[in-house]
């Protein structure tokens, strides 16, 4: 079925439009114009597609700051929208109290703590006419839209290069998505499918909630047992069996799960609870980002994948790479210097 403009989607199936978990490039217009859902404070809607979190980049037009936070007033020509960025520990500390100096010739971690400060600052602290990217939860506050940032970071663009890139970028986003209403599919042929999504649902969830770090396919077997009772009168090993390979590999679609090592010991790796595989990404972009080759783009996607893959392990998917890039970028640890780029920040 296809839900109209007019329409808002219940809330149990927001999670089948893909918008709904990433950052949307949304002109600054359109998310002062989104309505908000009356079921769920803090979603909004455009057009059909349910919105909480948006990724915009414009110059700052004016600047506040207060102890906790910076307010940016953004501008990308469509509009103009206020961005709440909280300061992290460094920005908050105006100085650092300990040491005399340090000993001569020797290392000073004070010192190295205000150099950290200072590039920390130099990134963070944007002035009037800059270009800022800021990627955040879009949040009505006095009855004005604001997005509380959870990244931003100063832009560097001296050539427009990453401004043009954008601006070819967005509209092609608005025509194969934003612009297009959300469909459902509801027919009764598609049960197999909904049973796949539902399992792949059950065991993403278990193993969420257990923080499981790496499993073989029995340890969740049995989680699926229940949703094959549902639907048939009896429990046909093979049904069960077949519905969890299928899950398995529609969880391994998504980068969610992969297989450090294809042996006949079926193992997963969780790939958001690897942390060997963490450290090794921000390993690669680390040493790599400091070559001349990477140093004013930062490493392509691919070029992080073909080390990780050599130093770690040979089956890691892009998607589960891009899963562990997302969460590092999330966390302020590296940030994309342009579209599939990374560098430490």
């Amino acid at each position: 079925m296809f839900c109209s403009l007019g329409e808002e989607t219940p809330f149990v199936l927001w999670g089948l439009d893909p918008i709904f978990s990433a950052y949307a490039r949304l002109y600054i217009r359109d998310i002062l114009q989104m309505t908000e859902s009356t079921q769920v404070p803090g979603v909004y809607f455009y057009n059909s597609h349910p919105i909480y979190k948006v990724d915009v980049l414009g110059i700052v037009v004016y600047k506040r700051e207060r102890d906790d936070f910076f307010c940016y007033g953004v501008d990308d020509s469509t509009g103009v929208i206020n961005c709440l960025c909280w300061k992290n520990d460094l920005l908050k500390e105006a100085s650092l109290t300990g040491g005399t100096g340090g000993a001569q010739g020797g290392f000073d971690p004070v010192a190295e703590m205000r150099k950290l400060q200072r590039a920390q600052q130099s990134r963070c602290c944007v002035e009037i006419e800059e270009l800022l990217r800021v990627r955040g939860s879009v949040k009505t506050t006095r009855q004005q839209r604001e997005i509380s940032a959870s990244v931003f970071y100063k832009v560097d663009d001296p050539v427009m290069a990453v401004q043009i890139s954008w601006m070819m970028e967005v509209p092609e986003l608005y025509r194969q998505c934003y612009d297009k209403p959300l469909q459902l599919q509801s027919n009764t042929s598609d049960a197999s499918v909904s049973s796949i999504s539902k399992a792949a649902t059950i065991i993403r969830d278990f193993l969420n909630q257990k923080s499981v770090a790496k499993f073989r396919p029995y340890d969740v077997q049995e989680l699926l047992q229940p949703l094959i009772l549902s639907q048939l009168k009896t429990t046909p090993g093979v049904q069960l069996l077949q519905l969890l390979k299928e899950a398995l590999q529609t969880l391994q679609d998504e980068g969610f799960i992969y297989r450090k090592v294809k042996s006949q010991d079926e193992v997963y790796s969780v790939t958001g609870q690897d942390k060997e595989l963490v450290i090794a990404v921000k390993d690669v972009i680390r040493e790599d980002s400091k070559r001349e080759k990477f140093a004013e783009k930062g490493c392509h996607v691919l070029h992080i994948l073909s080390a990780v893959r050599q130093r770690y392990s040979l089956n890691l998917s892009k998607t589960a790479l891009e899963l562990v890039l997302k969460s590092l970028e999330c966390n302020s640890d590296i940030i994309s210097c342009s579209d599939s780029h990374y560098t430490m920040l």
